[in-house]
């Protein structure tokens, strides 16, 4: 296991709880009910044989099982694999790295990697991961992969009264090259643009790219609006516009999560 595949087993398993973040913000519920729609409206009819790759606790892996299809867990975190496998109902699930997936080719119907490419700061490494996605992918069959915006970490910290000028400085940083600075709370991570996130999947030998941003434009206001009388209304519209425009190229940046669905 490299240095950086250590730091984010160490992240996850003893300074940041991954289980129940997708309740937790109005953010994160956006990531939560918009992925899961994409992925419905995206995969092949149940029951459909879906590895899930990166799948932390089990969350989408769960939600899928409960649809009909036959989901297989693999993640980097032995305690993730351990909740997910643990869980109700438990998921078929084993340590594994997105870089060297230990799977047969052209097995499943669908490989998701909704949280791998963020973790892995080369691009040759992204590019080997989605690599191995299309390879246990049956061909024809759907790759489903998620990144984080360049611009989520700012636009995150300015709606929440938290944006400092050391932000600031971080954010026009993270601009050239990506990578966020290691004063940064989160794990050494990889932030995408979105024709970046395309061009990495064509390169890794996908097709039919679609790049989806997915909490879409107006987040920033349900997040900004979480503990006022509004709440309730601006979350709903913010879900609205992330339908209306999932798509829509000139603004799927300003989402938090990019999400490419492509063909294997």
């Amino acid at each position: 296991m490299d240095e950086n595949s250590r730091n984010v087993v160490e992240y996850y398993t003893n300074t940041y709880g991954e289980d129940g973040r997708l309740t937790r913000r109005p953010q994160a519920r956006l990531e939560w009910t918009r992925t899961l729609e994409l992925l419905r409206a995206t995969l092949p009819a149940a029951p459909a044989r879906v590895l899930d790759v990166g799948g932390g606790p089990g969350a989408y892996a769960r939600a899928l099982a409960a649809d009909g299809h036959r989901v297989r867990l693999v993640d980097l975190v032995p305690s993730h694999v351990a909740l997910a496998a643990a869980g109700s109902p438990p998921i078929d699930a084993a340590v594994g790295d997105a870089r060297d997936l230990p799977e047969p080719t052209d097995l499943y119907d669908a490989t998701l990697l909704l949280g791998p490419l963020y973790h892995l700061l080369h691009a040759p490494d992204r590019r080997q991961a989605l690599r191995e996605a299309a390879r246990v992918t049956r061909p024809g069959g759907v790759v489903i992969a998620a990144a984080i915006s360049r611009f989520a970490g700012a636009i995150d910290f300015a709606s929440t009264a938290r944006l400092t000028e050391v932000d600031v400085e971080m954010a026009r940083a993270l601009l050239v090259d990506g990578v966020n600075d290691p004063r940064s709370p989160f794990t050494p991570a990889y932030f995408h643009r979105a024709e970046e996130l395309a061009a990495e999947c064509e390169s890794a030998g996908l097709t039919n790219v679609v790049i989806h941003g997915v909490e879409g434009p107006a987040w920033p206001a349900a997040e900004a609006a979480v503990h006022g009388p509004l709440a309730a209304p601006i979350f709903t519209a913010a879900l609205e516009l992330a339908r209306l425009y999932s798509t829509e190229a000139a603004l799927v940046g300003a989402s938090a999560h990019l999400l490419a669905v492509a063909r294997s």
